[in-house]
């Protein structure tokens, strides 16, 4: 991950119930005026139709869970987290440009809440959560963040959520695209996640010895990266998967999935390595809401109920 100091914009919201807008006209607006386990099925490729409900906000708090909280935090009341909001349908800025939301959001919300916890989420780069929460400028980091052995080793995560990589094309693929022959390709993919720094390199190797080198356009928003897909400066793209089904709604089908859904692996919170306890806590919490229902509500709220999964964990 990048060592760089935080930089970009932040905004800052206080949630304790969640907003049901979903900002698709305000994306579609960006994305054209522009022009972050292995199986082979995706657990998360359903396009969302609607956005948030209000599921997070009648979560009530756990005393139990509260006490697991590190008294630092407690005292504190209050969670600074650090998120991306350019990763729709999981954190992006609402019609007001300012305000964030997703499921991110509305499920840590409620983690949040079973602690007795209240949110504030501050707009940073991708590539610098992970160092915004080693030197403390976050308590945590919730931006879509795959669990890896690279970043197990800089931080600790917590498992919530499973999701694969997918790529997209222009509608009705003009270029032919195949993900399996990426050789002469101009790809579009955000910086800093696993598609950027562990998918493509092999690919771009193994082109470069046939002589037909991929070019790789590296962008440091996803709704760049999807804008440079729609404007036709890149033949392709690649991300996530609910993040193309997302793509694909909200640009009115200018651009299309190809090829399998691949690489399916949890998500996890990001917290410091001396943190476990919090880790802890959050656990706790995941299997309460799990148990009462909140947790498959909030994602299917945002139609990710596919991603699912029964078995949170620190570190797994």
């Amino acid at each position: 991950m990048t060592r760089i100091p935080l930089v970009g914009r932040k905004t800052m919201t206080r949630r304790r119930t969640t907003r049901a807008t979903l900002a698709s006209t305000a994306l579609l607006a960006l994305v054209l005026g522009a022009c972050g386990g292995d199986t082979e099925e995706d657990p998360a490729g359903q396009s969302p139709e609607q956005g948030g409900g209000d599921a997070a906000g009648s979560v009530q708090a756990d005393e139990e869970l509260a006490g697991m909280v590190p008294d630092d935090i407690r005292e504190a009341g209050t969670l600074t987290i650090g998120t991306d909001p350019s990763y729709a349908p999981n954190e992006y800025l609402d019609e007001d440009g300012s305000t964030i939301i997703g499921m991110d959001i509305d499920l840590f919300d409620a983690v949040a809440a079973t602690l007795d916890l209240e949110t504030e989420y501050q707009s940073a780069d991708f590539g610098t959560i992970i160092a915004g929460v080693t030197g403390g400028k976050y308590d945590a980091g919730v931006s879509s963040f795959t669990i890896n052995e690279e970043r197990k080793e800089q931080v600790t995560m917590v498992s919530y959520f499973n999701a694969g990589t997918q790529w997209a094309v222009a509608a009705g693929n003009p270029e032919n695209v195949d993900p399996q022959q990426p050789c002469g390709l101009t790809v579009a993919v955000q910086t800093d996640t696993v598609q950027f720094e562990e998918d493509l390199p092999p690919k771009e190797e193994a082109c470069e010895e046939e002589g037909n080198p991929m070019t790789v356009q590296p962008y440091t928003g996803q709704d760049e990266a999807t804008a440079a897909l729609v404007s036709g400066k890149a033949d392709a793209m690649l991300a996530d998967s609910p993040v193309i089904a997302y793509a694909v709604q909200q640009t009115g089908d200018q651009i299309e999935p190809v090829g399998d859904i691949y690489d399916s692996a949890p998500y996890g919170y990001v917290l410091p390595t001396e943190d476990e306890q919090l880790a802890e806590a959050i656990v706790g919490a995941l299997e309460k809401l799990a148990e009462d229902g909140t947790y498959e509500q909030i994602l299917s709220d945002w139609g990710l109920q596919d991603g699912a999964i029964d078995d949170f964990a620190v570190n797994p």
